[in-house]
């Protein structure tokens, strides 16, 4: 049998095996004040009018990054969630379908629209959502699905949307931990009807707090930008406000501008910090 020494425990006096302290999250220059400190200068730090112009550049850049839709960013990205559901038209006593294994806010998402969320199992192999443990939970009262990319893993959306079709159901994605990610080439987001993202400290993309909803709809998009811009109307694809157009129930749930910059100094970063951390993935792998 193969012998192995161990060396001294570093706590009791032995080598140590990291000399330099790691990395900080999130990471920031010069780039990160330049950015809140023009915001500053210009005054117009809140989210109102809707969309300000860091955010709206934050819309469009975060649609390319993902492949396509229409992003409209608010406060959090458990809000944008709850939004989806309202844009689509579901609620009281209408039923969701959300896994087992997630963050709290998959679930509260759909109470807070007045929906009843119904958790399922996970498929064992990738932690996400099992599709056929989502089809046995489907009743007359099932209106939506949202599967989670967990880790950047993505849910079987092939089936997921195989199911929705069949039931008409809305899918919408949990991206929180997926930033990025695709399906079959199909960037995370832009397969289902909507896609929530979290712009969350601890999240690859990040503006300290914040979210995303890209969604597939031009209709959809101006649904949402009303309902977190106090109900104001709001023309196809969220750009702007609607001034003929009707104003509906809503709260105030605008990302504001020093949020936004952030976020966009985050997207110039995130090619090369996403690299790094496939490089990374691929070393434990072969490890």
């Amino acid at each position: 049998m193969k012998e192995f020494q161990m060396s001294e425990l570093a706590i009791l006096g032995g080598p140590k095996t990291r000399k330099e302290p790691y990395p900080v999250w999130p990471v920031w220059d010069e780039r990160e004040l330049e950015a809140v400190t023009e915001v500053i200068r210009s005054g117009r730090w809140g989210g109102y009018p809707y969309p300000g112009p860091k955010t709206a550049e934050l819309a469009k850049k975060f649609a390319g990054l993902q492949g396509g839709g229409y992003a409209v960013p608010m406060i959090n990205g458990t809000v944008t969630m709850e939004v989806a559901l309202r844009a689509a038209g579901i609620g009281w006593g209408d039923e969701v379908i959300v896994p087992a294994y997630t963050f709290q806010a998959t679930a509260s998402a759909p109470m807070d629209a007045g929906a009843i969320p119904v958790i399922v199992d996970v498929d064992p192999n990738t932690y996400c959502i099992d599709p056929r443990a989502a089809a046995k939970a489907i009743t007359p009262k099932t209106k939506a699905i949202i599967p989670v990319h967990l880790g950047s893993n993505m849910a079987d959306m092939d089936a997921i949307m195989e199911l929705a079709g069949k039931h008409r159901l809305i899918v919408i994605e949990d991206c929180a931990h997926a930033h990025g990610a695709k399906w079959r080439g199909k960037g995370a987001g832009t397969i289902g009807h909507f896609g929530s993202f979290s712009l969350q400290s601890s999240k690859t993309l990040t503006s300290g707090e914040g979210g995303i909803l890209l969604c597939q709809s031009p209709e959809h998009a101006a649904l949402a930008a009303s309902i977190i811009d106090c109900g104001r109307a709001h023309a196809l694809g969220g750009g702007g406000e609607d001034p003929d157009g009707l104003a509906m129930q809503g709260g105030n749930f605008r990302l504001s501008e020093l949020q936004a910059a952030l976020a966009l100094t985050g997207i110039e970063r995130f090619p090369a910090q996403a690299k790094q951390r496939e490089e990374m993935a691929a070393y434990m792998d072969e490890a």
